[in-house]
């Protein structure tokens, strides 16, 4: 019996382990310094060529906790004849990300173009073992301590300590995927407080461009109107994409990148 408990325990502190893991694989540390409350303008960024490049603050490279596997590729491109952002993840992770620290009165429009070239048919959104994709824009809200779900919480605040940095308590992320449908709603599967809008599935051509402008605080609210009914300050925006768990690659491009 104690062996049976000892093994239930155990799983319990695995299973707490990898969703700490999972915020700093999905979510992004974000330095805590003042940042400007507009966007840097995505073509003002220097070449970038994954880890150990510098692209202008506040933007920053993010990756895993002592990452080995390939950082996704971040580099300026000229394509169409203007110059954009392109996002390579040949089985890797990575993200690129803005600190903001708007409070909940701020710019909420946040717009952007993007489009897909190479898509992920291996993944899966709702498996950890194969969640990636080819395409992602990220809005990273403060949500109080005290709104998150017990155990939750727990693994935040042990993920936090461990971090040095803020970690968001609540990501809306805008995804493109190769399976589901527009306006599907889910959240990772490796933990509930990063949440998805697909916004583009199969029906979307490759190598054609999309608009798109969201009201990220309506967003928030609908993602995560169950532990919240008011919207907290926006911590950060994040671009990122991998290929880490399918083995795969993708290439994406991105430009005009605004919060209005």
């Amino acid at each position: 019996m104690v062996g049976a408990v000892d093994s239930r325990t155990g799983a319990r502190r695995g299973r707490a382990r990898r969703a700490g893991a999972a915020l700093l694989v999905v979510a992004a540390t974000l330095a805590p310094a003042a940042t400007p409350p507009e966007l840097t303008a995505l073509p003002a960024l220097a070449p970038l060529v994954g880890a150990g490049t510098h692209p202008p603050s506040p933007w920053h490279i993010e990756g895993l906790p002592g990452q080995r596997k390939p950082y996704t590729r971040f580099e300026l491109a000229t394509l169409d004849g203007e110059r954009v952002l392109r996002i390579e993840a040949d089985r890797a992770y990575g993200n690129l990300v803005h600190p903001t620290h708007l409070d909940a009165g701020g710019p909420h429009r946040l717009s952007w173009r993007w489009r897909v070239d190479e898509a992920l048919p291996q993944s899966d959104l709702k498996q950890r073992e194969s969640e990636d994709m080819a395409a992602r824009v990220c809005a990273l809200f403060d949500l109080p301590l005290a709104a998150v779900p017990f155990v939750e919480r727990q693994i935040l605040r042990a993920v936090r300590l461990r971090a040095h940095d803020e970690l968001p308590a609540a990501s809306v992320c805008y995804v493109w995927d190769a399976h589901l449908p527009p306006g599907t709603l889910l959240a990772s599967p490796f933990t509930r407080r990063v949440r998805y809008i697909v916004l583009h599935g199969p029906e979307s051509p490759l190598h054609a461009w999309r608009r798109e402008q969201r009201d990220i605080h309506a967003d928030f609210l609908r993602l995560f109107g169950d532990e919240a009914t008011t919207v907290p300050p926006l911590m950060g925006i994040l671009v990122g994409a991998d290929a880490d768990n399918t083995q795969g690659r993708s290439v994406a491009h991105l430009a005009e990148l605004d919060l209005q």
